[in-house]
């Protein structure tokens, strides 16, 4: 069960409108490294790990990254408020209202719209706990990407701290894995001894 809490992770306050930045920030919001797919694999993931401590570790931050994703809406929406009908065509933010108008679309910056495809769940401890360390380092790199092409500093500041959780979520699946190696039984560690005789 989840308790909302009305307010955000972290506080949103854009001043300035900016539809072209919106269009390459959405992609944290749908795109294939974004915090809708990372939610939803993690607390996927959840239900086949055989150990509680990692069943908490990915309810914990699959729950943060709803968080996260809300505060990805957030940014795109205060950057897309009011615009004039020049500021969307100027921006080439034309393709993305003709068919959402402003409303917050889980989309990659592309235009690939979201898709559960980019989202793996395998029901292996070993290998969804690799995939989330790789997972979390793909978003550091987007975020490393917006932070490269935004110049708005109300901006910066939110998705600099968006950057720094995934270092920190990075961090606790690597202490996850090592926790899964040391709980497994020797016999059954197939990525070192691969037995499958019985």
């Amino acid at each position: 069960m989840f308790i909302y809490e009305k307010k955000l992770q972290y506080p949103v306050k854009i001043k300035n409108t900016n539809p072209k930045l919106a269009s390459v920030i959405i992609s944290q919001y749908g795109g294939p490294d974004g915090e809708l797919g990372a939610s939803l694999r993690y607390l996927s993931q959840r239900f086949s790990m055989p150990y509680p401590e990692l069943k908490g570790l990915l309810t914990d931050i699959g729950t943060e990254e709803l968080g996260h994703l809300e505060m990805i809406g957030a940014i795109v929406h205060q950057l897309t408020r009011n615009l004039t009908e020049d500021q969307i065509k100027t921006a080439g933010f034309d393709t993305y209202f003709v068919d959402r108008t402003t409303g917050v679309y889980p989309t990659a910056a592309s235009g690939f719209p979201y898709s559960a495809a980019s989202m793996a769940v395998k029901g292996d401890l070993i290998a969804d706990l690799t995939e989330d360390l790789a997972a979390e380092q793909k978003a550091r790199v987007t975020y490393d990407n917006i932070l490269r092409l935004s110049d708005d500093p109300d901006v910066n500041d939110v998705i600099k701290f968006l950057r720094e959780r995934e270092i920190v979520h990075f961090q606790r699946f690597g202490e996850g894995l090592r926790l899964a190696k040391d709980k497994m039984n020797e016999k059954n560690l197939y990525f070192i001894n691969p037995s499958f005789d019985k």
